[in-house]
């Protein structure tokens, strides 16, 4: 049996660019909870924006009103094993000593009308690893408790270390893709083919649509992206993507457009490029507002505009497209540190020289 250890490091926020590597005590289980050993946890978007200090997160300077509650460990894209538990947890979550699971990063309260009606992912009073409260401090750290209202999933051995870290994208990019409702008659454009981008596009080839269009900023991101199953790619710096897309569609626009990339100009960019009465997808957590003419929503267009929050009931989706090889997480994740050097971590993942970025303890 291994003996586990008293004092492990974590990376705790405490405010925007005060993130601090500390010694903290092991975690111990309480009923229904299971400590586990963190495999990797990869720095999400999300993560360098709140690093940053994104009004969306901060209150916009009224600290009453931030969002991020702290200090909080941080991290909330993790996989990792079983090595302890609480009173009744391997029979709450049905799993065993030395199994490998992901909890998704939401821990709804299991009361309000959206968890009763089963929309569990919109809980009105959640908590989020990662970024909310010490009862949900996340997965950049050496060890981290499933708490007992978490939506636990194992994966099997059979799945790459990278494939295990990519499991929460992913499963937020399939989710997006579904609120897309894509049929095989249409003309998709998707922007950004970042760590999230990535899966979308992988999901949106088994969808199967008439043209696959996908937009990047990167070359690199171009190239992986029709890798992975874009028809085509544009460069919105280098081509004028809006023209480029009524060209192949008659001068009407993409039928479905949806927007990865966490820049506001891409939101305008799709709104101009898709047609009347078209599908609009919104995925992106912005650093700062989007501004746009809604008379193209209304009006104009008559759009049909929809959000994507989360991966509900898509992580066995993706464990098992991974375990069926339709998923790849070649060439995906690029880049590996030490919990130690999360600064390394943080301004790589901030460029444009990667992908997914981990954080390995």
């Amino acid at each position: 049996m291994n003996i586990l250890p008293q004092q492990i490091k974590s990376l705790v926020n405490y405010g925007p660019r005060d993130y601090r590597l500390e010694t903290l005590p092991l975690p111990e289980p309480k009923s229904r909870e299971l400590l586990v050993k963190v495999g990797a946890c990869g720095i999400c978007a999300s993560d360098v924006h709140c690093w940053h200090g994104a009004p969306m997160y901060w209150g916009d300077g009224n600290p009453e009103k931030a969002w991020v509650k702290t200090p909080v460990v941080v991290g909330h894209e993790f996989y990792g094993t079983v090595v302890g538990y609480g009173e009744g947890a391997l029979e709450h979550f049905g799993v065993s000593p030395g199994d490998r699971v992901i909890a998704e990063q939401i821990i709804p309260c299991n009361q309000c009308r959206f968890c009763k009606d089963g929309k569990y992912w919109m809980c009105e009073k959640h908590d989020i690893y990662g970024f909310q409260t010490q009862d949900s401090d996340g997965g950049m750290t050496e060890y981290m408790l499933f708490k007992a209202n978490s939506r636990v999933h194992k994966i099997p051995d059979t799945l790459t270390h990278e494939e295990c870290a990519l499991i929460e994208p992913f499963a937020c990019a399939v989710h997006a893709v579904n609120r897309a409702a894509i049929e095989f008659n249409d003309v998709v454009v998707l922007a950004g083919a970042g760590p999230l981008g990535t899966g979308m596009i992988q999901a949106i080839r088994l969808k199967n649509p008439k043209l696959f269009i996908v937009l990047d900023t990167i070359p690199e991101r171009l190239a992986l992206a029709k890798k992975l199953g874009a028809d085509l790619v544009f460069n919105p710096l280098e081509q004028d993507v809006d023209a480029e897309v009524r060209k192949l569609t008659d001068g009407y626009g993409c039928d479905i457009y949806i927007e990865a990339t966490g820049n506001p100009l891409a939101v305008n960019q799709g709104l101009q490029m898709i047609r009347r009465m078209g599908r609009y997808v919104e995925f992106s957590v912005f650093g700062k507002p989007a501004t746009v003419d809604w008379s193209i929503i209304g009006d104009r267009k008559e759009l049909d505009v929809r959000g994507s929050h989360l991966g509900p009931h898509c992580y066995e989706t993706v464990i098992s497209f991974f375990e069926k090889k339709w998923f790849t997480a070649e060439g995906i994740v690029t880049h590996s540190f030490p919990l130690a050097e999360w600064e390394q971590g943080f301004a790589m993942a901030s460029g444009r020289e990667s992908i997914k970025v981990l954080l390995v303890p």
